[in-house]
């Protein structure tokens, strides 16, 4: 797996993060949330309430991914 994302995404408090390695692609998606100390951290568990984002974040990811193989087969 490459060290730098191909491509990352937010969309409210939901990223999705594309990786590359070797043509092959694997995406992580997780969400961000504030600490008590006001410390920033990211969990993969999901509420009710994110996952609307959640579904919209593995769309756009499955759709970069789709051009993505597209243009590297032309």
């Amino acid at each position: 797996m490459s060290q730098q994302p191909a491509f990352k995404f937010k969309i409210g408090l939901i990223t999705a993060t594309i990786w590359e390695n070797d043509g092959f692609y694997s995406v992580d998606i997780s969400r961000s949330y504030k600490t008590q100390d006001g410390d920033w951290r990211n969990t993969s568990s999901f509420s009710h309430n994110d996952l609307l984002n959640v579904s919209k974040c593995a769309e756009r990811a499955e759709n970069w991914i789709s051009r993505k193989l597209t243009m590297e087969a032309s």
